[in-house]
């Protein structure tokens, strides 16, 4: 990058260095941030709410201790986090209409972010309580992707997907319960890491969605992934999830060696066909062929999944149950999340229990295959992203559908824990991003994060941006 680069140009690891070497300021990054979200609130439709005022104070205050000879490894980058996330003194609404009172404190990942210097803009943009790979709903109306304004950004992370690949802020947190990180990553030419469960913690949400959600970073690079989730790691004293500590920084600047990887096609079974488009095809091809002529080993297989999603459906309804009950008016909330409510309900008990119990034979089913391989290969989407309003005024069980035919293959890792990331596999005859999954084992991360980034030097698909965010109509 040239000094001349505007910040909608630089990425997280470079605008902290900037910072540390006087040749930028808190102020004026924050302040461009804030500018570019609201030239795009009509338009690409990113945050649920900007913190403006609180922002710039908080930067002029980074700007003094960074003036002062103060370092932190996010000293003054402006950040964002989506709306699932307790930020002190802002309503979590995660996704929903009606009167949410503010949180009282920082969630423990937003605590930190703070405490490793970043500046949070604002809450970016998710669907009613996460369901869904798309970002749509009454309460905010529609969340646009950069690529096409005309189609999803995906989900249910599609705020702080939308908000990176447009260049608003150079990183966001999002969570991925059923692949809501990877999703939209995918659809928006996004590194996205869903981290292994525990890595981040969820705190004050206990165990969130029955072990189903992790919190984790969406940006352009793999080294700037890589910051994000090391400022955001670490666990809360009641979480019941915690991994060995993770340098993900480290693992992003380090060769992965040459490694056995199974390319898989096939998704675990659905209640829906999910034929793969053959744009998507082609592009997992040809990533596939990149890692061959890296030196890795590749080899079709099938994770031998089973019936992994009697173990998926009761937790995910469990979870969507917990939140909606917590909801001020619950009929303010969409039927779909009604009926997922009632199901949730109705599974809540002995069949919940056994789905969590199934978990430890899901682990050594499923976790054979690393027996004969590192890392798995999947594409992460079958389809590459909708068009907007495609969802509308469908039922509940013809929505699950349509989201299990485009989005078959994220999911049974959230079951398991184990960790994933999408990396930008290419983009479809019409211009629209797709992506791939690296799947690993337990407290597989680094292993994947240094694939990621091998991947990335050879492909250098962080060179491909969007167009311009559309002009606010006048």
């Amino acid at each position: 990058m040239t000094t001349e680069a505007t910040p909608a140009d630089l990425g997280l690891v470079e605008q902290a260095r900037r910072l540390r070497e006087g040749l930028t300021t808190s102020t004026a990054l924050v302040r461009a941030s804030v500018e570019r979200v609201e030239a795009t609130r009509t338009t690409l439709n990113a945050f649920r709410c900007v913190r403006a005022d609180d922002a710039l104070a908080e930067a002029a205050e980074a700007d003094r201790r960074l003036a002062a000879g103060e370092r932190a490894p996010l000293l003054g980058v402006p950040v964002a986090v989506k709306d699932d996330t307790d930020v002190a003194g802002l309503p979590t609404r995660f996704g929903c209409s009606g009167d949410i009172a503010p949180a009282r404190a920082d969630g423990e990942a937003v605590r930190r972010l703070r405490a490793a210097g970043a500046v949070v803009v604002g809450k970016t943009n998710t669907c009613e309580l996460g369901q869904w790979p798309f970002t749509e709903g009454p309460a905010f109306g529609a969340t646009r992707n950069p690529w096409n304004p005309g189609h999803t950004p995906g989900g249910s992370s599609g705020g702080s997907a939308a908000a990176v690949a447009a260049g608003l802020v150079p990183a966001a947190l999002g969570s991925d319960g059923a692949g809501s990180i990877r999703i939209p990553a995918a659809w928006t030419h996004l590194v996205g890491i869903k981290p292994q469960r525990g890595r981040v913690s969820v705190h004050p949400y206990d165990d969130c969605f029955e072990g189903l959600t992790v919190n984790g970073p969406l940006a352009r690079t793999v080294a700037d992934a890589a910051l994000l989730l090391d400022a955001a790691a670490g666990p809360h004293p009641r979480d019941r999830h915690r991994p060995p500590a993770l340098d993900a920084s480290a693992a992003a600047r380090r060769d992965p060696g040459r490694l056995r990887v199974a390319l898989a096609w096939r998704p675990p079974f659905t209640a829906a066909p999910a034929p793969l488009h053959p744009g998507i095809r082609r592009a997992v091809g040809s990533l596939a062929e990149a890692l061959a002529r890296l030196g890795h080993t590749v080899e079709e297989a099938r994770p031998r999944y089973g019936l992994i999603g009697l173990g998926f459906l009761p937790r995910a309804t469990a979870g969507i149950a917990a939140y909606a009950d917590r909801h001020p008016d619950p009929a303010l909330l969409d039927p779909r999340t009604r009926g997922a409510t009632r199901v949730g309900h109705l599974l809540g008990g002995r069949a919940l229990r056994a789905a969590r119990a199934r978990e430890r034979h899901q682990h050594r089913r499923v976790g054979a295959l690393f027996a004969s391989y590192d890392v798995v290969l999947t594409p992460t989407t079958a389809a590459p992203p909708p068009r907007v309003g495609a969802f509308d005024g469908m039922s509940g069980r013809r929505t699950d559908l349509a989201m299990a035919a485009a989005c078959p293959y994220a999911w049974p890792w959230n079951v398991l824990g184990w960790p994933a990331v999408n990396v930008p596999a290419g983009f479809t005859g019409g211009g629209l991003p797709v992506g791939a999954q690296l799947l690993g084992p337990s407290g597989g991360e680094a292993r994947l994060i240094s694939l990621a980034a091998q991947l990335e030097d050879a492909l250098r698909w962080y060179e491909h941006r969007p167009p311009a965010p559309p002009p606010r109509p006048s």
